[in-house]
């Protein structure tokens, strides 16, 4: 069963793995990806977001992963609101019974998040101007490989 949260707190991977292995002993391997907020020149970026229709997506697409991988289960966090570089973004967690279904379900969350999940995002940088973040070409073609 999977684990969809969106949130503006602060996450944490210690516990947020070991509540997704508690009390279990057939995990062979999880796979872990914590994304940060990056940029030189950005003093912050916000995340907006559907409530309820964001978590439902993520939940229909953490089911498909556990379901296609046989995973014993996965954690999807997602971060809104206003966050400066360095804070985590995004953890997406997927525990297995053997390493590579682990790794390739964890790579296949994230590039959906990354190119379908709806959530806007918008770079405030250090001067003052802001803009909206556009979909990447080179985000699509990762996603495509799934």
């Amino acid at each position: 069963m999977a684990t969809v949260r969106v949130q503006a707190e602060a996450f944490e991977v210690s516990a947020e793995m070991a509540a997704l292995t508690a009390g279990r002993v057939d995990v062979g391997g999880i796979g872990c990806f914590v994304g940060t907020v990056r940029g030189a020149d950005i003093a912050a970026l916000e995340l907006e977001h559907f409530p309820g229709m964001t978590e439902r997506a993520m939940a229909a697409i953490a089911a498909e992963a556990e379901a296609r991988w046989s995973l014993l289960g996965c954690t999807l966090i997602h971060r809104v609101g206003r966050l400066v570089p360095g804070e985590g973004i995004v953890l997406v967690l997927a525990a297995s019974a053997h390493r590579q279904a682990a790794l390739d379900a964890t790579g296949y969350l994230i590039d959906w998040l990354k190119t379908s999940a709806p959530f806007w995002k918008k770079e405030f940088r250090a001067d003052g101007s802001h803009s909206w973040v556009a979909a990447r070409d080179a985000d699509d073609a990762a996603a495509a490989r799934w």
